[in-house]
């Protein structure tokens, strides 16, 4: 045999080449396949994953309490206003608002600001928590729930949430194993998840905060309104006392009205004696004298109030009161009577 027909030619060469390739890529297909069954079996059934990964979301969340835990009550403060201020309310792992004001309740129990920061912002980490859930981002939705758990343990809807992710989380192992997705490809669908959630959080969470700012003016504007009437209200009862003050001390500075006076009934009332020097001159007066009527009807006390011509009919006038006699009375009466002199009646 010639050497020509022992030896490949230079131009078989490149297909001996093609064909060793080939064989080699089957046997390093045939190891992956090998090493890809291996991985699922070591993973277990997608329930034991599902199962395994809640486990290292809590282990996660305990850690990261425990880093946090190492700050000081006014770093935890500062730190969750920035965070709240930013629009960081529930993320990212570890610097946001929500885990900041939890290890600041630990530390700080009676706090009302932490308490209040945090009922305001429950509502908004479970919604995040079931929007993580529906774009199959279970690693972020699991952390999420954790938070709901140190948040409140007794939760209503957490073990609603809990468990939807475990079986979402199901369903999309099986969807993935029935799919037969390579590596190269499940990194890249893990890539564009972490995308789509660091994109979908940043934009929820804006409207989150601004829906927060919105409820806090109108809370605040609330309290304002409410403060503002009450206000009010205690100026309004103020006048009121104010006006009833008043309207008492009037009462007590106007007397108040005499008892009507017991009726006089004359028995006897004799006329003055009309002095001499005012007969001969003809000259007429009268005299208003003022008097006391006793019980038993005498008079007392009489005096001239106005005489007119004065000293004139005076004594006259007196002395005829102090004559007159009146029906018994209940009790002493002052009157006035005016008694008229008239040389010709």
């Amino acid at each position: 045999m010639s050497v020509n027909n022992q030896l490949p030619t230079w131009r078989a060469l490149p297909r001996l080449a093609l064909a060793a390739a080939l064989i080699l890529a089957i046997a390093a297909c045939g190891k992956d396949d090998a090493a890809q069954q291996g991985d699922t079996a070591a993973a277990g059934s997608p329930a034991e994953s599902a199962a395994a990964a809640s486990e290292a979301a809590a282990e996660q969340a305990a850690a990261q309490a425990n880093a946090l835990a190492e700050l000081s009550v006014d770093e935890l403060r500062e730190r969750g206003r920035t965070a709240y201020a930013e629009s960081r309310l529930y993320a990212p792992a570890g610097d946001n608002a929500l885990e900041y004001y939890l290890a600041l309740r630990e530390k700080s129990p009676g706090d009302a600001a932490v308490a209040s920061a945090l009922t305001d912002l429950m509502p908004m980490l479970v919604i995040a928590t079931e929007q993580a859930r529906d774009r199959e981002d279970f690693e972020e939705s699991r952390r999420l729930a954790a938070l709901v758990a140190r948040a409140d343990a007794n939760h209503p809807a957490l073990q609603r949430l809990t468990a939807s992710i475990d079986s979402a989380d199901e369903t999309a192992q099986r969807r993935v194993a029935q799919q037969a997705l390579s590596a190269e490809q499940e990194a890249e669908r893990q890539r564009q998840l972490a995308e789509e959630r660091e994109r979908t959080q940043a934009e929820q969470q804006r409207q989150a905060a601004e829906q927060l700012a919105q409820q806090q003016v109108a809370e605040r504007e609330a309290a304002e309104r409410a403060e503002a009437e009450r206000v009010a209200a205690e100026q309004r009862a103020a006048e009121q006392r104010a006006a009833e003050q008043r309207q008492a001390q009037q009462a007590a500075a106007t007397p108040a009205p005499a008892a009507a006076a017991p009726t006089l009934r004359p028995l006897s009332t004799p006329a003055p004696r009309y002095p001499v020097e005012a007969l001969r001159a003809s000259q007429s007066g009268e005299v208003q004298v003022e008097f006391t009527v006793a019980p038993d009807g005498s008079v007392s006390d009489a005096r001239v109030v106005r005489a007119n011509p004065a000293r004139v009919f005076d004594r006259e006038a007196v002395a005829a009161v102090r004559r007159w006699r009146f029906e018994p009375v209940s009790e002493p009466v002052t009157t006035r009577r005016t008694i008229a002199f008239n040389p010709g009646g």
